[in-house]
């Protein structure tokens, strides 16, 4: 199995940190809270991103409704250059796609992203479909592993990955909580794709040897949604970057060694850069460095936190600038609501 390419699509209304908090501290209108989120802002690390609409615009979407109809409009725009861009990479055409695993954790549609992108990208009629809602962060990992499965059992197969966030359309300024204010501080707009194929397909690519999913017990309040009428208000624990610290690197490397590898083997991280805090936490967990996970930091500073999409994002700048020399061993990973984790060993 093999990832033929990845690309990244985003709007093209992009701002700096401080013009979004600025904005953010009039939205909120509570001077309590305005020092507050402009430390929180600054220490995210974040120094600019993308949103789906222009900043003025969002003060008119005033309920739910609203919110969902512009995320709906901007998800399929982004969808469908993300899907072309890697598409073109792989030098695959769209009626070629066996299957799409779509994601998705800030807007809700049925008929689904993927059905209504058909006939706009020009995909098969009896193209497989299968969304997948609720993963968050981790999504972008497991969507691919998920899609490894599938080629699996289809050798000369071609499955589709593509995540949306629109991160900005889930704004809450009534929500004066921590974990409100950093999201605001932290999260951007975009989508990314990935075009995986089997084994017996013509196309390159970087292959995959294994993945796994770890689930933590008793950890589904760690991070979510809060969904109702107010829209998507956020669940973010604090606990997050301890299992970065504490929980992932044993994970990674009981999955590396059920492959007969340890951290040494590992050339390159493609990882999820959920926050600093997390990126920290992780680094120290697994005995990284800043140069380790250079692409994971550069993605959180000129982007943000993109949720499911970051991951994809990341693997995207691996491969295309940074991806190891033939036969060097990479370790893709995320972590997200469930609580959850997702590793993919990859080999350049």
């Amino acid at each position: 199995m093999k990832i033929a390419a990845a690309a990244s699509a985003f709007p093209d209304h992009w701002y700096p940190q401080s013009v979004l908090t600025d904005y953010l501290v009039g939205a909120f209108g509570d001077p309590r809270v305005s020092e507050r989120l402009r430390t929180l802002h600054h220490n995210t690390r974040v120094e600019g991103r993308h949103l789906a609409l222009p900043l003025e615009q969002y003060a008119s979407l005033t309920d739910f409704t609203a919110t969902n109809a512009a995320w709906l409009r901007s998800a399929l725009d982004l969808g469908e250059k993300a899907v072309l861009a890697a598409l073109a990479r792989a030098g695959i055409k769209a009626d070629e796609v066996d299957a799409i695993f779509f994601s998705t954790v800030t807007g809700v549609v049925s008929p689904s992203v993927d059905s209504r992108l058909i006939q706009r990208v020009g995909f098969r009629h009896d193209v497989k479909r299968i969304p997948m809602f609720g993963l968050g962060c981790v999504a972008g990992a497991a969507a691919v592993s998920r899609a490894v499965d599938f080629v699996r059992g289809q050798p000369t197969g071609v499955a589709l990955v593509l995540c949306i966030e629109i991160c900005s359309l889930t704004l809450q300024p009534r929500d004066l909580s921590v974990a409100n204010l950093i999201s605001t501080g932290l999260f951007g707009d975009g989508a990314a794709a990935a075009v995986v194929v089997g084994a017996g397909h013509r196309a390159a690519g970087t292959e995959v040897l294994a993945t796994r999913s770890v689930f933590y017990p008793d950890t589904e309040d760690v991070m979510g949604w809060d969904i109702g009428s107010h829209g998507f208000r956020i669940i973010l624990s604090a606990q997050v970057p301890e299992v970065a610290r504490t929980q992932l690197p044993k994970d990674a490397d009981a999955f590396l060694a059920s492959q007969g590898k340890s951290r040494a083997d590992v050339r390159k991280w493609i990882a999820h850069p959920g926050g600093p805090k997390v990126l920290e936490g992780m680094q120290q967990g697994l005995g990284l460095t800043d140069a380790d996970l250079a692409c994971s930091w550069r993605s959180l500073a000129r982007a943000g936190n993109l949720s499911s999409a970051s991951v994809l994002m990341i693997l995207e700048e691996t491969l295309r600038t940074n991806a190891g020399a033939p036969g060097e061993l990479g370790l893709m990973l995320a972590m997200g609501p469930g609580f959850c984790s997702e590793f993919l060993l990859l080999r350049f």
